[in-house]
């Protein structure tokens, strides 16, 4: 059960990096008491051009994304981290604005040992081996609290799409706070910093289609950490393309158990499937119990 140890502590990690308020940077005016009346003008016109042009883009980049309200489909989770290679059959159930669940299953014998759920509310974290269970507000966990973080960050993340950190949805007031510089090679990259915290998303100009995001963070007193989530096998869901292959890998210098670590899910076939309910009861047999405590006991294991 190493493998449900590792699923929350890269969930938590791709929440702790995927959510905090971002800006875009006000682009710098060229000042001087010499300036003519015609080059300031110029200017202007030069700028505001560039800020249309850049929403444009990251408004065909927001049109890219599934329609779909479901994403369902089986799966194969790979756990890379340290000595550890481990992969094992699973599920992936998300509807849009309510849930991201993983289940993760015994090779063969399909018998759920544990899943991890992220609701707008909190997080859940089930322990079928152990019968013991965590859950909490993402006001409970401190780095989130302090960073206004939530549900829709991660959401994003899992969905392949552009977000405002802290908000549910990319508006159309939200476009120009994107930075959208000069496309490199075939890859246009889209961008946001805020703070210690900085995301690239790099994109294909062709069809505004996220295939990698990446996250950082940097703190002198809290050192540094990264997460790449990469984006393959792009495979129709309604009208547009959902990436059925997607890889995480995470590395820290703040944690002094994980360095790195990358998570591979490989779902067989996403559909938009609304037949399943989004809420999971824990049953009364179960023992609540404090993340330190279960994560303890699955690495035992």
């Amino acid at each position: 059960m190493k493998k449900l140890e590792i699923v929350i502590v890269l969930a938590g990690f791709a929440f702790v990096l995927g959510g905090c308020a971002s800006k875009k940077a006000v682009v710098g005016s060229q000042t001087a008491t010499t300036l003519s009346t015609s080059t300031k003008t110029t200017t202007t016109k030069t700028a505001d051009s560039k800020a249309v042009s850049s929403a444009a883009y990251v408004k065909k980049v927001i049109d890219a994304q599934v329609y779909a309200k479901n994403v369902v489909s089986d799966m194969t989770f790979n756990l890379q981290v340290g000595s550890k290679d481990i992969s094992v059959p699973g599920s992936v159930h998300m509807r849009r604005d309510e849930v991201i669940r993983m289940q993760l299953f015994i090779p063969l014998l399909g018998t759920e040992v544990g899943r991890i759920e992220f609701t707008p509310s909190g997080v859940l974290v089930i322990d079928r081996i152990h019968k013991e269970y965590i859950e909490a507000s993402y006001n409970q966990l401190d780095f989130l609290k302090n960073n206004g973080l939530n549900f829709y960050s991660l959401q994003a993340l899992f969905w392949n799409q552009l977000m405002v950190p802290g908000e549910k949805q990319v508006s159309d007031n939200d476009l120009t706070k994107f930075e959208v510089p000069q496309a490199q090679g075939t890859s246009q990259n889209v961008k946001l910093q805020k703070g210690n915290m900085t995301y690239n998303w790099t994109t294909q100009p062709p069809t505004g289609q996220i295939v990698m995001t990446n996250v950082n963070y940097a703190s002198a007193s809290s050192g540094a950490s990264s997460l790449l989530w990469t984006y393959s096998d792009f495979k129709s869901l309604g009208t547009k393309k959902f990436p059925a292959h997607q890889e995480i890998q995470f590395s820290t210098s703040a944690s002094k158990k994980i360095k790195n670590a990358k998570v591979v899910i490989d779902m067989d076939s996403p559909k938009d499937k609304s037949d399943w309910e989004t809420k999971t009861t824990v049953s009364s047999k179960y023992k609540k119990v404090e993340a330190t405590d279960i994560i303890g006991k699955l690495l035992r294991f």
